[in-house]
């Protein structure tokens, strides 16, 4: 075989290449735009790439050719999506341009490869992120919510303890508990508006868990009007009678200023007590943290024996706060459980009480 006749039919073969490739291809002028050479997949995607004055910027009039002459000219190539739409179905093409020679002509070799799919899959991983990131978001919401509410049910710590090992250790304490309850709710609840009525509990609920939160209590739970807080628990404090005196106390004066300006009435009735407490969670499906024990109940049975807007303990909590309050007269009384009791009212708690805002 000649060198000639070797040289065409590597020719051939090469155009054979460029023929069977899968990307459009083709070389065209760069100073005019003339297509000088295309193959058959370019010709398919532009028919009238084979016409005598076709150029690129007819073939392609969506291809910014002047945006991309800064990037030829610094680094040789330049790369563009482009949407074409040879029949029916529109189609994405990634365009490559290349600058080169040909017999001693500057020209540009374009290839071109349909990226339809591999951008529709772009897209639907884009999107399924969206929804991940849309999913986790609305997740985290829920997650907050469910903290939240789980919170208004069981101190903080214990918490934790059931979220990190799904189960809480009854505990024992020394701690002090306050009961109230509203004189003559029920009476209330039949002759008032219920939403006007259930609407201004939850006013003076929302102002007590305030006052808690302030000395550093606990709100153990609410069962219709009664309510419910306790010191010392989970979170150990030697205070504990202090605090829950002074919550009591400002409980006292809350109700007397709202009821100076509302034609409403609201009289508590208050028990202390301080003693022994077991706290844990109790339920399986629906759980609740409640207290139990000696302190309990007694802070219970002082609240049965208040009168209106009173506030009562025994004789030996009272031991315990002396110095800084101020209390009735002794009197004793038989409780169901603990037989005869002395007992006093708190009427007062010093000047720093007042100095702390509602």
């Amino acid at each position: 075989m000649t060198e000639p006749a070797a040289h065409m039919d590597l020719a051939r073969f090469r155009e054979m290449l460029l023929q069977s490739a899968g990307v459009g291809l083709a070389i065209v002028h760069r100073r005019s735009g003339a297509v000088l050479f295309h193959n058959q997949r370019f010709a398919e995607w532009f028919p009238a790439a084979g016409e005598a004055d076709a150029t690129l910027a007819r073939l392609l009039p969506a291809l910014d050719l002047a945006g991309l002459e800064p990037q030829l000219a610094a680094d040789g190539t330049a790369t563009a999506d482009v949407e074409v739409k040879p029949k029916r179905r529109p189609i994405q093409l990634l365009v490559r341009l290349e600058a080169s020679e040909r017999e001693g002509a500057e020209v540009l070799i374009v290839e071109c490869q349909n990226v339809s799919k591999l951008r529709e899959l772009e897209f639907m991983i884009e999107s399924y992120s969206k929804m991940i990131e849309r999913q986790n978001r609305d997740l985290t919401k829920e997650k907050e919510r469910v903290e939240r509410l789980l919170l208004n049910i069981m101190p903080k710590t214990v918490y934790e303890e059931w979220k990190s090992f799904g189960v809480t250790t009854p505990q024992r304490y020394d701690a002090s508990v306050l009961t109230l309850d509203f004189v003559d709710f029920t009476e209330m609840a039949v002759t008032r508006d219920p939403p006007a009525l259930i609407g201004e509990l939850n006013d003076i609920f929302t102002a007590f868990d305030r006052i808690v939160e302030q000395f550093g209590c606990e709100r153990i739970k609410t069962i219709g009007d009664g309510y419910i807080a306790v010191s010392g628990i989970p979170e150990r404090t030697p205070d504990h009678a202090q605090n829950v005196a002074k919550v009591a106390l400002r409980f006292v004066r809350y109700l007397n200023r709202r009821n100076a300006s509302s034609p409403n009435q609201w009289r508590c009735r208050i028990g202390l007590a301080s003693g022994p407490v077991i706290g844990s969670i109790v339920g399986i499906q629906k759980y609740v943290y409640d207290i139990f024990g000696e302190g309990v109940n007694m802070a219970a049975r002082m609240e049965e024996v208040s009168g209106p807007m009173q506030i009562t303990l025994p004789e030996t909590m009272r031991a315990r706060l002396r110095g800084e309050f101020q209390f009735g007269a002794l009197r004793t009384v038989d409780l169901k459980g603990f037989g005869a009791t002395q007992i006093c009212t708190l009427e007062g708690g010093g000047a720093l009480l007042d100095e702390i805002p509602i």
